[in-house]
This record gives C-alpha cells, structure tokens and sequence, in this order.
C-alpha cells in the first residue's frame, strides 16, 4: 500500500499586487538612496591618511559596493516577500489572525530584513579595509552601521504608510473597542527619535573622539567632517520625525474632520482603523461611539415613533420620570371606523390591516400638520390631542380645523370608509399613567370623554364632522366662524347637556342641512 498523501498547503500573500510593487520600489530606492549617502559620506570622511594606495581601496570598496548591491537586492525581495506569504488550510479564524499579524508587523519585519542586510554588509566592508587599516575598518563598519539605522528608520515609516489601507482591511470592520498589537505612541517618538537624529549626532562625537584621540586631524577636516554628519543628521532627524508626527497626526486629524460630520449630525461616518497603537484604539474608540450614537438614535426615532416625537423628546429631556400630571388647557379629537367589525368579518386580515394603514396614514397627516399630537390608536379610532405635551397657541381652532380637514380628506381618499369624529376642548390632565416599571403618557379628563361620544353622533351626520359648541368659543375667531351651533342635548353617560357645533355651510344650504343634522343629531341622543 502506498502512502496517504498529504494535502499540500498552498502559499499565498497577505498583501495585494499593487502593494507589493509600491513596497518593492519605495523600500528599494530608499536603501539604495542610504548606501549612495554611505558611499559619498565614507570618501570625504573616513580616514585615509595611512593608507599607502588610497585609490586602490576606493576601487576595492565601489566593487564590493557594486557586487553586494547585485546580490542583496534579489535576497532581500524574496525574503520580504516571504515575511508575508501564509500558508492556506487552517481555519479561517486562524488564518485572520495571523494575517492580522504579519501586515500589522510588517514594517518590522521589512526592517528586520533590511537590517540584517546592513550589518552582513558593513562585516564585509570591515573584512575588506582590515586590509588596509584596522582603524579604516573600524570607522567603515561603524558609517555603515549609523547609514543603515537612520535608512531602516525612515524606511519603517514608509512601509508603515504604504501598508495603511491593507492594515484598515485585516482589523475588520473596525467598531470594536480595538487592541493595541504595537509599542506605544511615546515609546515610538522616542524611538524614532533616536533613530533619526540622536545616531547621526553620534557620529559626530565620534568623529570628534577620535581626532582627540588619534591628533592627526587637522581642525580644517574636522570642521568637514562635523559639518557633513551634521548636514546628514538634520536631513534624517527631519525626514524621521516628520513621518513619525504624521504618523501620528493623519489619523488624530481624520478623527478630527469626523467629529466635525457628527456634530454636523452625519451618524454613517466613520474612520479607518489602521494603526496598532493607542492612535487605533481611539480610531476603533470613535467608530464605536457614532454606532452608539447610531442606535440610540434609531431608538430615539423608533420609541417616537410609538409615543409621538414631543413625548419622547421630552421624556428624553427629563432627567427623572415621574407618574401624575398637569393640568392642561387642550382641545380633543377623536376619530372612529364605522361597521369595522362587520368589514373584519367580511375581508381578509392582510386587506382590513391595509385599509387601516391607509386611514390612519390619512389622521397622522392631518393631526401633524396642525400640530397635534396622537395620544393612541384604540382599534380602528384614533385619539389626537392638541396643546400637550408641547403647548401651541389657539389649540382648540387647531383641532376644529384639524377636523374639518380630516373630514374632506377621508371623503375624498377613503370613500370606502365611513367615519365620525368628534372635537372637545377644556382642561385636561396630562402626564405619566401606570408604575415606574411600565407607563405612558396620555391626557385624562372631560373633553376627551365628551369627544368620544361626539363621535358617535357624528356617524348619524351629514359631514360626519360635530365639536361641543364650547370648544368653538375657546377657538379664535377665524376657525370659530366656520362653524354654525347647533341645539343642546345631553350625550351619553354625561349629566349635563352639551351644545353641538357643526361645520358652517353657505347660506342657500344652511337652514335644510342645519334642521337634518338637529334631527338627525336628536334621534340619535335620544
């Protein structure tokens, strides 16, 4: 029997194309920017003066600097790319993590390969001008090291730059509280800091020691010397902290612009995640205070939705709710279905449900656009209150107009549909009902009783619109003068009698309709 064979995992990279030649080339020119600097840096500072064949070295040297350039380049492409190939078959919650991982690292890893390349080439250097000088070989070893510290520094910035929008794609959707995977904010300023500035510094107080040391600079070269480190360590230091205070500064400023969205009150904004410092967790931090903001206001919108936006904008503004109430000055409305339990036992359920959206989308309208507000819906009625919880000027004109309008709409839209309503006006309570664990806020009192049972005679009436003639005294005198009384009886479960108001009509029409309703209106009271 032959062996089992083995599923052969296949190796892919973590990082796009196009990434990858951006890395290739950036990472590349910038290396090789930092050997020319060594180079030209090593021929005007490094000692020669006890060397017997000064030329012949540099030529040894630019060959081996050529030769190392040709086999360095290939080594360090296919080890970098090989510091972010993942081998495929593990679960899928094991291959995010390890992505996560390599591309946060990445800059590290890229500088690690970068940096064991330096230190193989200043051994080589060093081996190389041992020939000629153990202190050449010294100082030689020594600017390669400092070149490549100040290159590999500037090139973590870049790479780290390039890999922004990779990283913003293996953190996720970038909501949670976030992680922090890398050194602190303060840790890398320092870092850099000393990489960028404080190294090239260094080299000036060695090159200052050693003409102490040795006295056979003269103070001209020594003046060049320190003039040309110098100029190389403000070129770094100012290379290297710009990046590092960008690296900082971009994401601080897009989280920035963000807040101004959100104050603007644009909630969908959000900002890409993509560092593995504090600086992530204050960009995963501010996603994941707008999706707060985010929900609280689609609760917000839905909880108004349910009690009326005044209700919840006022109990949002509450700092304690409290049960009981004030009294209120309001007016009522009150609307209702007629022969709806006959229209429910005749038409299916998906059908009455319709019917009943379009008719109450007909009242919201209506209400709202006089500025009222609907208490409840009971069934197939509505109750609309105007002047709680928010007061408005004239309530009771604005809910005879209200339903007035109501009245030649519901004709109009819903010819189907039979109705009547009924308006009151007078002072009312208004406030939280129920226990602390479970309350709404509704408005109790006579002028919704006695809208209630206007309602019902308003069914039996031409216009199927009656108010309570006192509801048209309390109305300004504009809204009260479409309005005609009617006579007085008393309502039903009420002791005292209430004087009907109709809408006004012309007045060729006014005295046949006005002894229909009366009669109508009796009949029906009786």
């Amino acid at each position: 029997m032959g062996r089992p064979s083995r599923t052969r995992r296949v190796q892919a990279s973590v990082l796009d194309v196009s990434v990858r030649i951006t890395l290739v080339l950036v990472v590349g020119l910038a290396n090789l920017a930092g050997a020319v600097v060594v180079w030209l840096l090593g021929v005007l500072v490094l000692p020669t003066g006890d060397i017997a064949d000064p030329d012949r070295m540099r030529l040894l040297n630019l060959l081996l600097l050529g030769a190392y350039l040709i086999v360095a380049a290939p080594i360090a492409l296919y080890w970098g790319s090989r510091r972010f190939r993942m081998r495929s078959g593990a679960d899928a919650e094991a291959q995010h993590r390890t992505e996560r991982r390599m591309v946060l690292y990445g800059p590290l890893r890229l500088v690690t390969v970068q940096g064991v390349l330096w230190v193989v080439g200043a051994a080589l250097f060093a081996a190389l001008n041992l020939n000629f000088s153990v202190r050449l070989a010294l100082s030689a070893a020594e600017t390669i090291l400092l070149g490549g510290i100040s290159t590999c520094a500037l090139s973590y910035l870049l790479c780290e730059r390039i890999l922004r929008r990779t990283a913003e794609r293996v953190l996720g959707d970038a909501t949670g509280p976030g992680r922090r995977f890398l050194p602190g904010v303060v840790t890398r300023s320092l870092v850099f800091w000393a990489l960028g500035t404080a190294v090239p510094v260094s080299g000036v107080l060695q090159a200052s020691v050693a003409a102490m040391f040795y006295g056979d600079i003269s103070a001209a070269r020594l003046a060049v010397i320190v003039l040309i480190v110098g100029l190389i360590g403000l070129a770094s230091g100012v290379l290297v902290t710009v990046g590092a205070a960008r690296a900082v500064a971009d994401p601080v400023n897009a989280v920035r612009k963000a807040m101004e969205r959100v104050e603007l009150g644009d909630l969908e904004v959000t900002v890409p995640v993509y560092d593995g410092t504090e600086v992530g967790q204050l960009q995963a931090g501010f996603n994941t205070m707008v999706a707060g903001l985010r929900e609280r206001e689609r609760i917000r919108d839905l909880f108004g939705r349910h009690v009326g936006r005044d209700v919840a904008r006022a109990a949002a503004a509450t700092a304690e709710v409290r049960l009981g109430g004030e009294v209120r000055h309001v007016a009522v409305l009150f609307v209702d279905m007629v022969g709806s339990t006959a229209l429910a036992a005749h038409r299916p359920p998906g059908e009455v449900v319709d019917l009943l959206n379009r008719f109450f989308g007909v009242v919201i309208g209506v209400v709202e656009e006089h500025r009222g507000w609907i208490n409840k819906f009971e069934g197939d009625a509505a109750l609309a209150i105007f002047g709680a919880p928010v007061a408005v000027d004239d309530p009771a004109g604005r809910a005879l107009a209200a339903a007035r309008r109501l009245g030649e709409r519901l004709a109009l839209e819903l010819p189907d549909v039979d109705v009547g309503i009924g308006v009151s006006a007078g002072d009312a309570v208004a406030g939280n009902v129920g226990d602390p664990r479970r309350f709404e806020y509704t408005v109790i009192g006579d002028p919704v009783n006695e809208a209630a049972r206007l309602t019902e005679l308003a069914k039996a009436v031409p216009g199927r619109v009656l108010a309570a003639a006192g509801a048209v005294e309390l109305a300004g005198p504009g809204e009260a003068a479409r309005w005609t009384f009617g006579d007085a009886m008393t309502l039903r479960g009420r002791l005292e009698p209430t004087r009907l108001a109709f809408p006004g009509m012309d007045s060729a029409g006014s005295g046949g309709a006005m002894t229909e309703n009366r009669a109508i209106a009796g009949e029906v009271a009786g």
